[in-house]
Order: structure tokens, then sequence, then C-alpha cells
């Protein structure tokens, strides 16, 4: 990423390649798929001058190792930890999308001493609402249904066409340029990230039925939180943003008209404005 310094980096079992630039209190920015670091490029611009950012590649993506195993979001957040704790750092704000969110809300969850205050960004939080009417946006899962089958799976993680109509699709028109769609496509062809994503894809269909019967309905979430939502998202619908409000002690959510899944990309000073609003202890 342009004003950047990108270095690998050992926490834990794993190497980790991480882009940082800015100085002052840190950030954590966690990516989701189909993509990896280098989606904070915007971010990055903004932010730097305010913060201290860190963008890891997550496990399996990028340039981050691909171990062959560990692909859930819990192994992600434990990787976080690992993180903070080679980089020496105590405590950190993070902003997360999509899985890089629902991992940020893990964080939350199982590390409120580590975490200060998080934003998340198109993500389902752990408490879905338990109501009928979720059933019928089943549909907008088609393609975590087809990565996560062992042989068909791999086989479309590897196809730069099929990640790159899940980025357009997804998307507001001429959010990302043909550079952006052949990197992020590219990153995901070598035979062990396909699977990493395959094997990733397993895991959210459990972790969704697991939200359904209420594996996280007594988890509290202490960690002052916001959480951002594109209201024309196609893959999760904005029905989930819904049903927290008696699991978290501090959190708040904004639907945001005429943006889709990718929000960072397709509005990027409306993150970063918000971001910097809620950071700096202001209501948003």
């Amino acid at each position: 990423m342009e004003g950047a310094v990108d270095r690998r980096i050992q926490a834990g079992e794993l190497a980790v390649s991480i882009s940082e630039a800015g100085e002052g209190e840190p950030v954590l920015l966690l990516h989701g798929w189909p993509q990896h670091k280098g989606m904070w490029q915007e971010v990055v611009g903004r932010l730097a001058p305010r913060y201290r950012l860190i963008a890891p590649d997550l496990r399996g993506f990028g340039e981050t190792d691909a171990p062959g195993h560990g692909y859930d979001a819990e192994t992600f957040a434990r990787d976080q930890i690992a993180l903070l704790d080679a980089l020496e750092i105590d405590r950190v704000k993070v902003i997360g999308h999509d899985w890089g969110g629902w991992t940020t809300f893990l964080l939350g969850l199982s590390h409120p001493d580590r975490i200060e205050r998080m934003v998340v960004v198109n993500a389902p939080h752990p408490w879905p609402p338990q109501s009928p009417s979720l059933l019928t946006e089943v549909w907008r899962s088609w393609y975590a249904a087809s990565l996560a089958s062992p042989i068909l799976g791999p086989d479309l993680a590897g196809r730069t066409g099929f990640v790159k109509g899940i980025l357009t699709r997804g998307s507001l028109t001429g959010t990302f340029d043909p550079a952006e769609l052949d990197s992020y496509a590219d990153s995901f062809r070598p035979p062990e990230r396909a699977q990493a994503v395959s094997s990733l894809y397993r895991y959210y269909l459990r972790a969704f039925a697991d939200g359904l019967r209420g594996r996280w309905r007594d988890s509290r979430l202490t960690v002052p939180t916001l959480l951002l939502f594109g209201e024309d998202d196609l893959y999760v619908s904005v029905k989930v943003v819904d049903g927290y409000q008696s699991h978290a002690d501090e959190m708040n959510s904004e639907i945001v008209s005429n943006a889709g899944h990718f929000l960072v990309n397709e509005r990027p000073e409306l993150v970063c404005e918000r971001a910097i609003e809620f950071f700096g202890g202001e209501p948003v």
C-alpha cells in the first residue's frame, strides 16, 4: 500500500505479513474475503496522520503463512493477540470488515482487556435475531455453501473470474479498478490459499448454525462498538443488524444507504469519519 511499510513478523506459530503506517495510538485493520490487507489503501491515506495503523493479512490470505489449519475466526482472533504480543502492544483499537469484522467481535468477547474500541463493517454480530423472516435471506449465502464444498470450493476460490464477480456484484459500480481486482483474485490462485478459503467457509456454515442455536447467547460485549452496514449488502442481510441490544454494554449501529457489502472501499471517507469520531469518544 502506498504510504505504508511492509514487513513479516513471527507471531506465535505464524509468520504474518503486515503493512504499517502513521504514528500515535495503534489501530488494527482486519480485512475480509475475497481481499487482503491492500483493501485498506484509502483508509491508510486518511487515518495515518492520526494513528499508528497495522494491517495484517489473515492466516491463509495474502502473504501470511497458510499452514493448512486454523481457518476459523476463533483462531484468527488468537492470531491477532499473538501479533499484538509480538509488536509489544498492550491495547488496540480495531476496524474489521467481513471476516475481519466477525473476528473483531470475537476479539471483543474473548479479549476485552486488549481491545479499547472497535468498528465493525458489514459483518454479522453473534446474536442473530430469532425471526422466521431471516430464513428468507438464506439465499444470500449461496456463495458460502459453494465455497464450503470440499471439491468445488477450492476450485471456485482459485478462479479469478469467480472472485472478481463476487467483488463487482457486491459493490457500487466502479468501486474497484482492474488492477485491484487482479490483485485480489490472483492472491487466491495458489492451491493452499484456495483451500484455506474453502475451509474457512465450512467453518462459516458451522458458525451460522451455532449462532441460530444461541451459542453466544450468554456472552456479553463490554468493549464500545460501532457497527456500520451497507444497506444494499448482497451477501449479508441488513436484518442481522438487529438483536444485539441486550447483549452489549455500549454498541451502536448505522445503516448506510446507497452502499453495498464493500463499504470500506465504496465509502472510505464515511468509514474514516465515523472511526475518528468513535475512537475519539464522540457519539456517532
